[in-house]
């Protein structure tokens, strides 16, 4: 008897027809719980940090360092905010969502996008005020400040960016790079101090125009930061690595001759797959279900960020 092309569903832990009872996977609830350390971990490094940019920028006569704090008190609602967005997206799929929660994921991201946003164009505000009034120059430890606050927000930049990929989190990705747009504005600010310091009576807007600069950074990585997280809710199709990878691991199950369409959608840390695979068409509908199962099973297991993987079988 051939058989009529079948389609069967599955998510990793969960038979032909889910059950949504069951507890977040392992390897789900060990990413959550890194995520979720690492935005803390930002939150409270941008708390002390805000403090100490506010405090010497008022006693330092310095509006760029002040502006810089502006930045990081956004921060620490942002990350309030990508904290709320791991939690929920990391929760088990239900029967309203079958799919399990990520897409909250990009969403946190376009809000974390627009604090960005205001606080860009709070700091400009406040920048051309100042180049329009005249205030005194800065002092001079407040560069000693800028040394260490520039190096801080680099390594932790580093140590996000790092876990962001490996957790394939948008939403981690931006808290990252928030790390780094606020690298560069204390970069800028250094800059325009140490000129304002050195030019003397004169150059005190130096400072000023530094966190313009700033702007237009934190500007340019709110694009960086919002297409992707765009794409993710748009389900784009751009993941040719893993396609590669998904139609390789394929090929290794006895019964599957080949793979046709290959669709990948990102949802939060996971990505959901619909595989079309190819069995020799005299195959009962038993011995093809049996396939299918055998080539769900194959896939979670080699490639374990996968959540969601619907294979259609088509006779070959």
């Amino acid at each position: 008897m051939l058989i009529e092309p079948l389609v069967y569903s599955y998510s990793i832990g969960k038979g032909i027809f889910p059950t949504f009872a069951n507890p977040i996977p392992a390897q789900t609830m060990s990413n959550s719980t890194l995520a979720v350390r690492t935005v803390i971990f930002s939150m409270l490094g941008n708390v002390v940090l805000a403090t100490i940019k506010f405090l010497a920028g008022i006693f330092g006569n310095s509006y760029a360092l002040i502006a810089d704090g502006i930045e990081s008190v956004v921060d620490v609602f942002s990350s309030l905010l990508v904290l709320f967005g791991l939690k929920y997206s990391s929760r088990p799929a239900d029967e309203n969502h079958p799919y399990g929660h990520g897409k909250a994921e990009p969403l946190i991201t376009f809000l974390v996008v627009v604090f960005l946003i205001i606080s860009a164009c709070t700091i400009a505000y406040q920048a051309f005020q100042h180049i329009l009034i005249p205030h005194e120059l800065p002092k001079p430890f407040t560069l000693t400040v800028l040394a260490a606050i520039i190096i801080w927000k680099e390594v932790s930049f580093q140590v996000v960016i790092r876990r962001s990929k490996k957790l394939n989190s948008g939403a981690l990705k931006a808290e990252a790079w928030h790390h780094r747009s606020d690298a560069i504005t204390s970069v800028a600010a250094f800059i325009g101090i140490t000129v304002a310091i050195f030019g003397g009576e004169g150059f005190e807007v130096a400072d000023d125009y530094a966190a313009l600069f700033a702007v237009a950074f934190i500007l340019y990585n709110c694009y960086k930061i919002f297409r992707p997280a765009l794409g993710e809710v748009m389900d784009e199709n751009i993941y040719e690595e893993l396609t590669k990878q998904i139609r390789a691991v394929s090929l290794t199950v006895p019964g599957v001759e080949g793979t046709e369409k290959c669709f990948i959608r990102k949802a939060g840390m996971e990505y959901h797959v619909d595989l079309h695979a190819l069995v020799p068409g005299e195959l009962t509908v038993t011995e093809g279900h049996d396939i299918s199962h055998k080539l769900k099973d194959k896939l979670c297991a080699e490639i374990p960020e996968l959540g969601n993987v619907l294979i259609h079988i088509e006779p070959f």
